[in-house]
C-alpha cells in the first residue's frame, strides 16, 4: 500500500482546517511533520490535493472526491483497532441537534446511550436545521437530528418520529377565551416566532400558507424559552413544538389554542452523509432513538 493512515489523517485534518499548522496541532504533530506527510502523499501518486487561496489551503475536486472514502477508511481502522485490543467502547460520537430536540430530547437519550456504553464519548452541537446540515456535510458531525424538512443530494434523510406544533398564548391574552382561531384572528395577532432557517419556523410557515404576507411578526427569537417568556409577558402569541410546552400547559402559565384547518403536524429526522461509513456508535444511536420514547 502506497499511503499510510497517518497521511490520511493529515489530509483530512488539512481539509477540515484549511491550514497545515492547525491540522498538525489537532493531531499533536509538528508543522513540518504534517507538511511532510501531506507532501509525501501527493508525490507518491503525482497529484495535487489542495489549492492555495490566500492563507488557506482549499481542497480541490480530487480532494473532495476522495475525502468521504478517506473518512470511512479511518473510521473502520479505529473500529478494527478497538476490536483487536478487545475494547467494547463505541468511541467518540459527534451529535448535532436542532434546538427543540437538543434542549428537550437529546440529553435524555445521551444519558441512556452512556448507560449502555459507559466507555463512549459523546458531544452535542445544538443549532438550527441549516447549521446542523452544513456540519454534517462537512464531516464535523457524525449524525444530525433535525425538525425541519430537508432535501440535499449528499444527505440521507430518515424519518425518526412524529411531532406536533401548537399555537399558544398567555392565560390573560384575549385569545385564551376563544375556543378556536380562524384566519381573521391569525392575521390580527402579534406573532413571536423562531428565526428563519429553523425547523419550527419552516413548519409554521407551511401551516400558515396563504396568510403569511398579512401576518404581523413582532419578534423573531432563536431560543424557545425566550419565546415562551415573551408570550407569558403578553407580547403576542406563538407556535412551538408540543414537547416544549407540556410543563407550561400543565402549570397554566401558557394556554394552547386550537387552529382548525391548519396542518400543524410535522416530523423529526436523522440526517447523515450518504457516503459516510456508519460506525457502531452511529448505528447504536439510531437504534436507541427508534426504540426509546422520550
Amino acid at each position: 500500500m502506497r499511503f499510510t493512515l497517518r497521511q490520511l489523517q493529515v489530509f483530512l485534518a488539512t481539509a477540515h482546517f484549511e491550514n497545515v499548522t492547525k491540522a498538525a496541532d489537532s493531531l499533536a504533530m509538528s508543522q513540518s511533520a504534517a507538511s511532510g506527510a501531506l507532501k509525501d502523499l501527493e508525490s507518491q501518486f503525482d497529484v495535487q490535493l489542495f489549492d492555495r487561496v490566500g492563507k488557506r489551503l482549499q481542497a480541490n475536486e480530487l480532494a473532495k472526491l476522495i475525502r468521504p472514502k478517506a473518512e470511512a477508511l479511518l473510521e473502520q481502522a479505529v473500529e478494527l483497532e478497538q476490536d483487536l485490543i478487545q475494547k467494547k467502547e463505541v468511541g467518540h460520537l459527534r451529535l448535532g441537534a436542532t434546538l427543540t430536540i437538543g434542549n428537550y430530547l437529546a440529553v435524555g437519550l445521551m444519558a441512556e446511550f452512556l448507560r449502555e456504553s459507559p466507555g463512549a464519548k459523546v458531544s452535542l452541537e445544538v443549532a438550527n436545521t441549516a447549521s446542523i446540515a452544513r456540519q454534517v456535510l462537512n464531516f464535523d458531525l457524525d449524525i444530525g437530528l433535525i425538525e425541519g424538512e430537508l432535501q440535499h443530494q449528499e444527505l440521507d434523510v430518515q424519518h425518526w418520529r412524529d411531532d406536533e406544533l401548537v399555537v399558544f398564548c398567555a392565560p390573560h391574552h384575549p385569545y385564551a377565551k376563544l375556543r378556536q382561531l380562524g384566519d381573521e384572528e391569525l392575521v390580527s395577532a402579534q406573532w413571536i416566532l423562531r428565526e428563519p432557517g429553523s425547523g419550527t419556523r419552516q413548519g409554521f410557515d407551511r401551516a400558515m400558507h396563504g396568510l403569511l404576507p398579512d401576518q404581523t411578526i413582532a419578534l423573531e427569537l432563536q431560543h424557545t424559552e425566550a419565546i415562551k417568556r415573551a408570550v407569558e409577558a403578553g407580547l403576542g402569541i406563538s407556535c412551538l413544538s408540543r414537547i416544549t410546552l407540556e410543563e407550561a400547559f400543565k402549570h397554566g402559565t401558557l394556554v394552547p389554542i386550537k387552529v382548525p384547518g391548519r396542518d400543524l403536524q410535522r416530523a423529526f429526522y436523522f440526517i447523515l452523509r450518504k457516503d459516510k461509513y456508519l460506525s457502531a456508535g452511529v448505528k447504536q444511536w439510531i437504534q436507541l432513538c427508534r426504540r426509546t420514547d422520550v
